[in-house]
């Protein structure tokens, strides 16, 4: 078997299934579930600016649409912002955990018959097909 775009869509389709079943009636979606995440990588704290170029990049969207979801997290309290910062306040910490203490165990069962080197192989070409693509978009 050949790693082909069917294959990569279908793994990113399953992946998103998981979520939108885990996040389902949490008040979160897709863009706001990645602006927390990052926020969270960042360390809680991110300049706005920033926020809105990483969530572009990541998931292909608009920036207004990811200036959007920022909005929305904080209307429901789970990021607040001062200045040019967004931060990651403790309702939206706890959602964090309580969304990771969810997928993290089924992403654990999913992958745990795949060899760590295939992982790691899996990973290095995926990035590989990313930057690709990345590319490509520039160019369009």
């Amino acid at each position: 078997m050949t790693l082909n775009p069917q294959i990569v869509g279908q793994a990113e389709n399953a992946h998103g299934a998981i979520m939108d079943l885990v996040l389902a009636g949490t008040g979160l979606n897709r863009d706001r579930w990645v602006a927390l995440s990052l926020v969270t990588f960042a360390g809680g704290a991110v300049a706005s600016d920033t926020l809105t170029a990483r969530m572009s990049g990541a998931l292909k969207i608009a920036s207004g649409t990811a200036r959007d979801a920022v909005t929305e997290l904080k209307a429901a309290g789970l990021l607040t912002a001062d200045g040019g910062e967004v931060t990651i306040t403790e309702q939206g910490q706890a959602m964090v955990a309580t969304v990771r203490g969810t997928t993290g165990p089924i992403l654990a069962r999913a992958y745990a018959d795949v060899p760590a080197e295939d992982l790691a192989t899996a990973a290095r070409v995926l990035v590989a097909i990313t930057a690709g693509l990345n590319r490509e978009l520039a160019t369009l």
